[in-house]
């Protein structure tokens, strides 16, 4: 686990299912309350072999994402800002942050399942959509792809 500061925020990577009290916090507000995904399908068992970026202000946890490897995929996901901290690029910083993560684990591409409404988000960021349309927890999404 390393700690970074950066942008006035701190930058916490947590390996597996070590200690995922606060990236689950962050789940919890926007994907569970927000979104009303159930926890079942939340907290999954991706969490135990992923790594985790957190993204501390003041020692508060504020947003997150995680990345692993689900056979020889790279996938990148559970990109979550707490409702107050959006619209100040951190989403944006979480998604950098897991790509220069996927770079040093010599990932070729990444994919995301990215919410039909975020995909123009990830355009920006250099994904590309593909495939159809399909639902996850009742949530229109779109996988996207980005090489490396």
């Amino acid at each position: 686990m390393d700690l970074k500061q950066e942008h006035s925020f701190e930058i916490k990577w947590i390996r597996g299912n070590l200690d995922l009290e606060d990236p689950y916090h962050i789940r919890r507000e926007v994907f569970m309350k927000e979104q009303n995904v159930p926890e079942e399908e939340e907290m999954d068992a991706a969490d135990a072999v992923s790594w985790h970026v957190v993204l501390y202000e003041n020692s508060k946890p504020v947003a997150t994402g995680r990345i692993f490897k689900d056979g020889e995929v790279w996938l990148i996901g559970r990109i979550a800002v707490l409702k107050e901290y959006r619209g100040k690029q951190l989403g944006k910083l979480v998604v950098e942050k897991l790509l220069e993560r996927a770079v040093e684990l010599q990932a070729g591409e990444v994919h995301v399942h990215a919410q039909t409404y975020a995909a123009g988000f990830y355009e920006k960021l250099g994904f590309a959509a593909y495939g159809e349309t399909f639902m996850e927890s009742d949530i229109e999404h779109i996988g996207m792809l980005k090489k490396m």
